[in-house]
């Protein structure tokens, strides 16, 4: 029987395992794609590892736009396949693979031309709806008139805006179904291991047969035997390659998406807004009771660890929102910023790469290594099936065809009837209707599990911070359920208290190592340390964006 708990005891069993058994897979990369494809691959049957050098989800895949959409800018490119291949996984997540996680949200799309603007618009919205095919767990798009507009919208100036049509997407929290998609994988076998890093791969004769990895808490090497080799590294591919001395079939280039945050009062609308910029698009998206808007996509040369986001960023979107919106935002207003870099895929000439889609690209640069690229968040799935689809080859032997299209993530399944006991929930729990809201749409039937800390502990009932839904039992479940193994890994990732409270959660952040440290034995020294590493990445990105903007228009990131 395995189980998806990922904590101290897990990680030292699964450190113990990568250094004495052999795998059938080993994924080397813990964003999105990486956890999917180790997870196509358990729920396979197949032996599978997957380590990853820093948190789960620590880069890209928690930084995106926090929607699962059918890309609806791809239409304007006739890219239909690639639209109707989202929209079916936007459709899958929505209603069975995770529920709890990924949930329906309603955009505006503005119209400032009555006749012309609409028929095109709305030829284009009902060929998005189409392609859905006959899954459909959103409504159809709708038209809306000025009038309507005024009172769904009054932050849309009403001397440009003549209407609208309005159409759905969905919205997720990247990081926590990143996680949830780990903790599936865990749950069906996967051995999953995070700060450990590969630093090299172990070759017989041409054929790669695993890497040699160090574990970077304790610093040792560990050696790690697998049949293939599966890289999810993202924006670090062409960094691994060289590191792994591979010639890949594909280059990848990154692309920055910036995002600031704002709180609710700022935009007055009841649904989300989606504005066509002359590059891209650009979204104005609830997200609770603050706005998420974005984004860019700008060339990035910069560090991969640590990408910030420059004056000329924050502009442009201050820019393109502004001139839809009455009263105008304001740089004061912004209460968090962050950057995340999209894996742009070129493949080589006269390269064996297998270009999947417009979007992903799978290649085999040796015998018993695979690698993917590319992509978007909202079709991971079908990223780790191609993977692995390809890993299985060098398996030479029969494999079973994935599952993942009907599997659900953990959370899930019981998550429709929980919904109807919310009354009942928080009498029983004594936690009030809000809050046990807040948990299903955080843990869905996983919720008992928290509620267990509660009552061994009745204090964990309490809240974080008097402005956020955050219970203390959500900290203290971070690190004996979720993996989490820093300050930074509880605010920045676990919760996203790091661009929801107005100070990045700093005065939070000796109240939540404190939490977690007996969970992680911590000693007060590495409790400190915890906290200063949480508060040093603040400042540098405080820093990063004050240097770039005027002393009239710093923003509060």
């Amino acid at each position: 029987m395995f189980f998806s708990h990922l904590n101290p005891e897990q990680r030292e069993s699964a450190i113990s395992s990568l250094g004495s058994e052999e795998f059938d897979i080993l994924v080397i990369g813990g964003g999105v794609t990486g956890v999917g494809a180790a997870l196509d691959a358990a729920s396979r049957g197949l032996k599978v590892a997957l380590i990853e050098s820093q948190d789960i989800a620590a880069g890209t895949s928690s930084r995106s736009s926090k929607l699962i959409h059918g890309g609806l800018r791809y239409l304007e490119q006739y890219d239909f396949k690639l639209v109707r291949e989202a929209l079916h996984e936007r459709e899958l997540m929505v209603s069975t693979l995770c529920p709890h996680l990924v949930k329906p949200v309603g955009f505006l799309f503005p119209l400032t031309d009555k006749y012309k603007e609409r028929t095109y618009v709305g030829a284009g919205l009902a060929l998005y709806d189409a392609l859905r095919g006959f899954q459909r767990a959103m409504p159809w798009h709708k038209h809306i008139g000025q009038k309507q507009i005024n009172e769904i919208a009054p932050s849309l100036r009403p001397d440009l805006i003549l209407g609208a049509i309005k159409y759905f997407d969905a919205q997720v929290d990247d990081a926590r179904h990143t996680l949830s998609i780990a903790r599936t994988a865990a749950r069906h076998g996967a051995v999953i291991a995070t700060r450990v890093s590969a630093e090299s791969l172990i070759r017989e004769g041409k054929r790669v047969v695993g890497a040699k990895a160090i574990d970077l808490v304790s610093g040792k090497t560990i050696t790690i035997r697998a049949k293939v080799s599966v890289m999810c590294a993202g924006i670090w591919s062409d960094e691994l390659h060289a590191k792994f001395d591979l010639k890949p079939g594909y280059k990848v280039t990154m692309s920055k998406g910036v995002h600031i945050v704002l709180p609710g009062s700022a935009i007055k609308s009841n649904a989300g807004i989606i504005l066509k910029t002359s590059v891209s698009v650009l979204f104005l998206i609830p997200w609770a009771d603050k706005w998420i808007v974005g984004t860019t996509d700008t060339p990035y040369t910069g560090d991969r660890a640590e990408p910030f986001a420059s004056r000329e960023d924050v502009q442009y979107i201050l820019d393109q929102a502004n001139r839809v919106l009455t009263p105008k935002l304001n740089a004061e207003e912004i209460i968090g910023v962050y950057a995340g870099l999209r894996p742009l895929v070129a493949n080589t000439k006269n390269s064996e790469t297998t270009k999947i889609s417009r979007e992903h690209t799978v290649d085999r640069p040796a015998p018993g290594f695979v690698s993917v690229a590319g992509g978007k968040y909202t079709t991971y799935r079908i990223m780790g099936k191609d993977v692995i689809d390809r890993a299985v080859i060098e398996l030479r032997e029969i494999t079973a065809e994935s599952v993942t299209e009907k599997l659900p993530l953990v959370g899930a399944d019981g998550y429709f009837a929980l919904i109807q006991q919310v009354a009942r929930l928080s009498e029983t729990s004594g936690l009030d209707a809000q809050t046990i809201t807040h948990l299903l749409n955080r843990y869905g039937s996983l919720i008992g599990e928290l509620l267990e800390l509660i009552v061994e502990n009745p204090k964990l009932a309490e809240k974080v911070d008097k402005n956020l839904l955050y219970i203390k039992a959500e900290i203290l479940y971070a690190a004996s359920h979720e993996g989490a193994r820093s300050v930074d890994d509880v605010i920045s990732r676990r919760t996203r208290i790091a661009f929801e409270a107005e100070d990045h959660g700093l005065h939070l952040a000796s109240e939540i190592a404190s939490t977690i440290a007996p969970v992680l034995g911590w000693s007060a020294k590495q409790r400190k340390e915890s906290v200063a590493d949480y508060e040093a990445l603040v400042a540098r990105e405080v820093e990063a964006l004050n240097h770039l903007l005027s002393e009239n228009e710093t923003i509060n990131s």
